[in-house]
């Protein structure tokens, strides 16, 4: 007997931004294997019966490793559960959906992927402001701002990333902005470009802090790697 595993997508937080789908998977399953920043609230969608089993990653902490994850989501569904893996903000979006899909391929078991609302459209939308804007903001691009080792990572395309009429909007960037925002200046971005710090976007201490990318970058220099977005461009102020 094998199961089946949805991938949900819960959005920034809120539990009001959930799908319906997202709401109905999350009452009809059998285990919930969440990460942390779909934790709290959202899980009170959970049926009362199932499983819930953190497996969040979070930088300079102890983590589950990624092959665990795969295991248990493989292990679950190997009964014959209904499984949820929850993922924040849009799943397909840094959420590491691909390695988690290829252990369910390998297990012959089936899947599917709910989306929702990636936390960079929830952070501007928190701002006031629209991601793109005629003339002035024509593309949006999504960065990681993290390697593995938590560090800037190496081959960047500093020509598209110092584009003045792109918003940039950098997951996982917080301890490596300083360092980003240098190689943006250097390559030509005016240092009084606007920019927007978002952190715990859709939760009850949301923070939004308006700069420019070299004040932003002294302010963040020697913080630690908590969750945070970063949007840069013609339209974060």
């Amino acid at each position: 007997m094998t199961g089946f595993v949805s991938f949900v997508s819960s959005g920034p937080g809120d539990p009001e931004l959930l799908t319906l789908k997202a709401v109905a998977r999350l009452g009809a399953a059998d285990a919930v294997l969440f990460d942390d920043l779909s934790a709290g609230p959202i899980l009170a969608h959970a049926s009362p019966g199932a499983d819930l089993v953190g497996v969040g990653k979070r930088a300079g902490r102890p983590s589950p490793k990624q092959d665990h994850v795969s295991r248990l989501l493989v292990d679950y569904a190997a009964t014959g559960a209904r499984v949820v893996r929850l993922k924040s903000g849009d799943s397909g979006i840094f959420g590491r959906l691909e390695e988690e899909i290829a252990a369910l391929r390998d297990a012959g078991i089936g899947y599917e992927i709910i989306p929702g609302v990636p936390s960079a459209c929830a952070a501007a939308a928190a701002a006031g402001i629209p991601l793109t804007r005629r003339l002035t903001a024509r593309r949006v691009q999504f960065v990681t701002g993290a390697d593995v080792t938590g560090r800037l990572p190496e081959g960047l395309n500093w020509a598209a990333l110092a584009d003045p009429q792109a918003t940039t909007v950098v997951f996982m960037g917080k301890g490596s902005f300083p360092a980003l925002a240098a190689g943006l200046i250097g390559h030509g971005l005016p240092p009084d470009t606007p920019a927007l710090l978002a952190e715990a976007v859709g939760h009850a201490d949301q923070r939004l802090t308006r700069a420019s990318i070299a004040n932003l970058a002294g302010r963040l220099a020697g913080t630690g790697p908590a969750p945070a977005l970063i949007l840069y461009g013609p339209l974060a102020d």
